[in-house]
């Protein structure tokens, strides 16, 4: 287990994901239960995966022992999985990848681009995401291309579960980092990585447990409907269900909870945590279709345990 004093290079997460939390952590620090670092809190428990820099960061920071992963988006969960399994079978994949790209025209860039993209779609009905397979491997390192060359790191799908993100332009896309993904197997070795709504992670937390929760975030205005990083959305609905189930696991265990959502006008989040800490961090919007969304910008982090001593002051109303 890496030791929380390791002076090795961080693990960044090894795929770009609207919402991810990477640029966040230097103030997440100030807002970590102080039971972390004590090892009063061995499990850690992530119901919305997404990019997994949390996770990665907890991991290296923290002597937990073990740590539960779920996200509802099946082909996420898989590229985890592999990256968990099989980290050389998939540097190999991502390395011929990367080679016949780089050495193409711009305009051959777009046709192995496309044609693997068609690819992608194509297979996705004949995965089976129940038992891990060398078909897994070649699917992996596909969405990891995909990824790490599309437009703006988006990932997208379309209503019938299609990645549909357009090429970006990119001179030199860092398709393929070995050290990274091998360092991010290791942290995956003590982690159970699961397809799973976040309502299943309730069977893992008990009283020793961290759960961090980042949902899709509520949009900030009528016109921001962004919430399709899988074909699922995730509405005001499940985002009330989301806060029952919050204030549940307050009132069943004496687990850690942090949640992290957007900071809208109208109070929202502010009606559903009552009685729950609520603070601001500040965060620059990185991945968004419209250039104009992007920038710095207020978001909620909301505790279920008191604002530890070093953290910054400013708490939302």
């Amino acid at each position: 287990m890496p030791s929380p004093a390791s002076t090795h290079a961080p693990v960044k997460p090894f795929l770009k994901w609207a919402g991810g939390k990477r640029q966040l952590l230097p103030q997440f620090a100030a807002y970590y239960p102080p039971e972390l670092a004590a090892g009063e809190l061995s499990r850690y428990v992530e119901p919305f995966l997404g990019g997994g820099a949390v996770f990665l960061d907890v991991a290296q920071r923290f002597p937990i022992q073990q740590a539960f992963l779920f996200d509802i988006n099946p082909e996420l969960i898989l590229v985890y999985r592999v990256v968990q399994q099989a980290p050389t079978a998939l540097i190999d994949q991502l390395q011929a990848q990367a080679q016949a790209y780089l050495a193409r025209t711009p305009a051959g860039r777009a046709e192995y681009f496309y044609a693997l993209r068609a690819a992608y779609n194509a297979r996705r009905a004949s995965i089976d995401h129940t038992r891990f397979s060398d078909a897994w491997i070649d699917r992996a390192a596909q969405m990891i291309f995909l990824n790490k060359t599309c437009f703006n790191g988006l990932y997208r799908v379309n209503a019938r579960g299609e990645f549909n993100t357009p090429m970006g332009r990119y001179s030199r896309p860092a398709i393929l980092d070995p050290e990274g993904l091998t360092a991010a197997s290791e942290l995956l070795q003590r982690a159970e990585v699961r397809v799973g709504h976040f309502r299943d992670a309730a069977a893992v937390i008990d009283d020793h447990t961290f759960v961090y929760f980042d949902p899709p975030y509520r949009p900030l205005s009528a016109t921001a409907h962004f919430t399709a990083y899988a074909a699922q959305r995730f509405d005001d609905a499940d985002q009330t269900s989301l806060a029952q189930f919050f204030a549940h696991l307050h009132a069943t265990r004496r687990a850690r909870l942090m949640l992290s959502n957007s900071d809208t006008a109208d109070g929202f989040f502010q009606r559903l945590y009552t009685g729950f800490s609520i603070h601001r961090v500040q965060a620059h919007r990185m991945i968004n279709a419209d250039s104009a969304a992007r920038g710095k910008i207020a978001e909620l982090l909301i505790t279920n345990y008191p604002r530890p001593p070093l953290a910054a002051p400013e708490t939302a109303p």
